[in-house]
């Protein structure tokens, strides 16, 4: 049998649904019930419970469309992403060019457009590359609630329900559709994530449901009274599924430069058609070439597709490792993350455990308490991992009592409980049970939490039995069940509970989570495990994972509740235990409040609040479905060491695009000064599209792709716009500068009608020597590929410059010695002053 949901009974850890899907134990199905040997995912239905609906009559819905038909997308459709990246402002004023260069100019001059389709292709290509790959995961990880169907329980897709369906809930369990319920056992449902209202509430048969909320304890049914976009969070749902850009720092910086680009676009290309076509009143075809081969250069147009592909890869790489990014920025936010608040269970220790030890207390007859450990098995239809461990060895020895009510785990309460009648029809043998933290259920100063903590000390999980007190198990009305349930609730039944029992557990330690915690500790993030486990017990397992801190533990319940001391408190310590699930969420605050940027990992329930606050959400897999879908990164092998490949991926990605971010605005910046010098000193525009195109492709396009998909470890950082800016404004201007002397200095070298010509050919050396240097500072540190990718540039731009066909295409020709080496020599003084310029700025304006 296998569990939907694990919800700890030592501490609030609900773990998620096991890959081979859902048990028996529905709050619908019969506690005794075995599974049909035919199908094994449908189960029997038992009697004197709501059928739901018959397969006639899910046809006739189906037939008039009343069918649960929102798309679960994890990416922008196909017709989206083409339009997403031919539809730009960039690719509008390019095309225009273009259509005008194809009228006036050979086609040499028009390169630069086949070169924006080329790149737009290529970037349709790869998102939707990524698009099938994040389809397929999200239809791995897509949410199967259980729908009983003539009068059996299966699992189908969400996109299956109908209206009128009657769909199961479990703890963990996201409500799907809304709906009405119809049956309901001890069910809190969480509408948090609608109302934001933390606090579960309590819902009855005859209450409604909405989507988008989710069980905390307890289980029922409930009846889709809105499917599709009718639901009331349907949308919210879908559009939170989105692959989207939107809260990218790195998409916002981008947009906040390209923004003033335009600005600054609008001014300088004015004023260079008036001083080409109206001052200078040269050849009117000339003077188009001219123009437009001074306005192109000044669009940083691949810098977004670069960005949009860079990501598009990274998400496939991710998805080779079973990891599902529900949110684009997920990759880059996980890369600037320096605190990891990490749950224990299911994170950092396997979800199974064993019982190892089952120690009596007051002289207890060891059968007996065999038996009600069996009977408490049985009386939760949703064992969790804990439950089950002791339904898995006593189960064969329980007592066969009636139970007349169940209290389900609670995360606040730290403990489950039941009332039995040991003997039919004999009110005077009934008796109730609790089991949970032993901190939680005895005074503090009871002797017996002495050799408790010693366990704990070593990484073992304790559970304590206790006898209810307060007469939750008193003689009464045999129709008095929930009564019974409330009393076990009572603060009266844990202050008058009788020890009877010590159960010692086992867990799992995962063996990749120290290699793990290794990782991040060398990449300078803190890593915070952050439990409702007893807390010496958790900094035990912590302490034999190698987690650097693990002695400093704190008891959550004594953390300060105002936020500035909170974070103090949290800063100064690694491990905390007995951690509530408001408290989870007010400690990732807290420690956001002190400018961390926190990722937060859970699986259960407990955890849905701060997965949600987190600045990175990130669930396992097997997680319940709430986690899944409020987390931003799903693991959907369950594998705690897929996160230092997310990291690096990340980092990998901000770190490359920031590199060749210098590089596209660098050259922006000398296009923009270039044609405001050019106006300024009314001559003729040096270059023409054909030899911009070649530079471009040669010192920008080719060694940017190359650079962006390369590894890259640093560690990200804030401030994109300053840290690129810092960089580009001064080296666009040095090379602007270097370009202008040269041509100038050409200009009065020069005579002749193929004077120009000439001219264009030093400026343009001059131009891709000093642009070159630029991309040799960005290329560091170097590697063998690096320095041939540099030099590779270099042979590919002397290959045109001596072979003659290939100065004709390019109108490229170094005219005598005197000139070419003088335009080698105000590069050379160029290239000096940009590497000054580097040092210098790096040590003034650190980022």
């Amino acid at each position: 049998m296998t569990q939907r949901a694990k919800i700890d009974t030592d501490g609030p850890e609900p773990h998620g649904p096991e890959p081979h899907g859902r048990g028996s134990h529905g709050p619908t199905i019969d506690a005794g019930a075995e599974l049909d040997p035919v199908h094994p995912m449908k189960l029997p239905r038992p009697s004197g419970r709501h059928t739901g609906l018959t397969s006639a009559e899910v046809a006739r819905h189906i037939a008039r469309g009343e069918v649960n038909d929102v798309p679960v997308r994890s990416s922008r459709s196909a017709v989206e992403i083409v339009r997403a990246n031919v539809f730009t402002r960039f690719n509008a004023v390019i095309g225009v060019l273009w259509v005008i260069m194809s009228f006036v100019a050979p086609i040499q001059d028009t390169l630069f457009g086949y070169v924006i389709l080329a790149n737009t292709g290529i970037g349709i290509i790869q998102e939707l590359r990524a698009k099938r790959t994040l389809d397929g995961l999200a239809v791995i990880g897509e949410a199967k609630p259980t729908v009983r169907r003539d009068g059996v329980a299966t699992e189908i897709s969400t996109a299956r329900i109908v209206l009128e369906d009657l769909i199961e809930l479990g703890p963990g369990d996201k409500v799907v559709v809304d709906g009405e319920v119809v049956e309901a056992e001890s069910l809190e449902v969480d509408e948090s994530l609608l109302t934001g209202e933390a606090d579960p509430v309590l819902k009855h048969p005859g209450d409604s449901l909405m989507s988008g909320s989710f069980v905390v304890v307890g289980g029922g049914a409930f009846r889709a009274t809105k499917v599709g976009r009718d639901a009331y969070a349907a949308r919210l749902a879908e559009e939170a599924s989105r692959f989207t850009l939107v809260d990218s720092e790195l998409r916002n910086g981008i947009s906040t430069i390209l923004k003033y680009v335009t600005w600054m676009m609008i001014p300088t290309a004015l004023g260079l058609i008036v001083s080409q076509l109206v001052v200078k009143q040269t050849n009117f075809k000339d003077s188009i070439a001219r123009t437009v081969g001074g306005i192109v250069p000044m669009i940083p147009e691949g810098l977004v597709l670069l960005t949009s592909v860079a990501f598009a890869i990274g998400v496939i790489r991710l998805a080779r490792k079973q990891c599902l990014v529900q949110e684009l920025p997920a990759i880059e936010g996980l890369a600037r993350v320096d605190v990891v608040c990490l749950d224990k269970t299911g994170t950092l220790t396997e979800g199974g455990m064993n019982v190892s030890e089952l120690r009596v207390l007051g002289g207890a007859d060891e059968t007996y308490v065999r038996k009600v450990l069996g009977a408490l098995g049985k009386s939760d239809p949703r064992p969790n991992a804990s439950l089950r461990a002791v339904v898995d060895a006593f189960g064969e020895e329980r007592g066969e009592w009636p139970v007349r009510a169940a209290l389900p785990f609670s995360s606040v309460r730290k403990y489950s409980g039941a009332v039995f009648s040991e003997a039919e029809g004999s009110d005077a043998l009934s008796s109730g049970w609790l089991l949970g933290a032993p901190d939680v259920l005895l005074p503090h100063d009871d002797p017996a939490l002495a050799g408790i903590d010693r366990l704990n000390e070593q990484g073992l999980r304790v559970l304590l039995l206790a006898r209810a007190g307060g007469g939750a198990g008193a003689p009464g009305a045999a129709g008095a069940a929930g009564g019974a349930a409330h009393a076990l609730d009572s603060p009266e039944a844990v202050a008058g509970a009788e020890p009877t029992a010590i159960l010692v557990l086992e867990q799992r330690l995962r063996p990749d989570a120290a290699d793990t915690l290794a990782y991040f500790a060398q990449q300078d993030v803190d890593a915070k495990v952050i439990s409702g486990d007893n807390a010496v017990s958790v900094a035990a397992v912590a302490g034999k994972l190698g987690l650097p801190g693990a002695e400093r533990t704190v008891d959550a319940r004594l953390l300060p509740t105002e936020r500035e001391e909170m974070a103090e408190a949290i800063e100064a310590a690694t491990v905390f235990g007995r951690v509530t699930p408001q408290q989870k969420r007010d400690m990732v605050g807290a420690l956001q409040s002190r400018g961390h940027t926190v990722a937060m990992t859970g699986d259960g329930v407990n955890d849905v609040l701060a997965l949600k606050d987190a600045d990175i959400g990130v669930s396992m897999g097997s997680g319940s479905e709430a986690t899944r879908a409020v987390a931003q990164i799903v693991l959907l092998n369950n594998s705690f060491s897929t996160l230092p490949s997310v990291v690096a991926e990340g980092r990998r990605v901000i770190g490359n695009i920031t590199r060749v971010a210098t590089l596209f605005l660098t050259k922006t910046v000398y296009s923009v000064l270039l044609a405001i010098l050019v106006a300024c000193f009314q001559v003729e525009y040096p270059f023409l599209p054909r030899h911009l195109t070649l530079l471009s492709t040669l010192t920008i396009g080719v060694p940017a792709f190359f650079l962006a998909l390369a590894p890259n470890t640093e560690r990200a950082r804030p401030n994109f716009v300053r840290r690129v800016m810092r960089y580009s404004i001064p080296s666009g201007v040095i090379a602007g500068t270097a370009t202008f002397v040269a041509y100038m200095l050409a200009r009065h070298y020069y005579s002749g009608p193929d004077a120009l010509g000439a001219e264009t050919s030093a400026a343009t050396l001059t131009l891709f020597l000093v642009s070159m240097w630029v991309l040799a500072i960005v290329a560091r540190p170097y590697t063998w590929w690096r320095i041939a990718l540099v030099v590779t540039m270099g042979v590919a731009f002397l290959v045109v410059l001596g072979v003659p066909a290939l100065q004709h295409f390019f109108a490229l020709k170094l005219v005598g010695t005197t000139m070419p080496w003088l335009a080698v020599g105000i590069a050379v003084v160029a290239s000096a002053a940009l590497e000054f310029c580097w040092r210098w700025v790096g040590r003034r304006f650190p980022a």
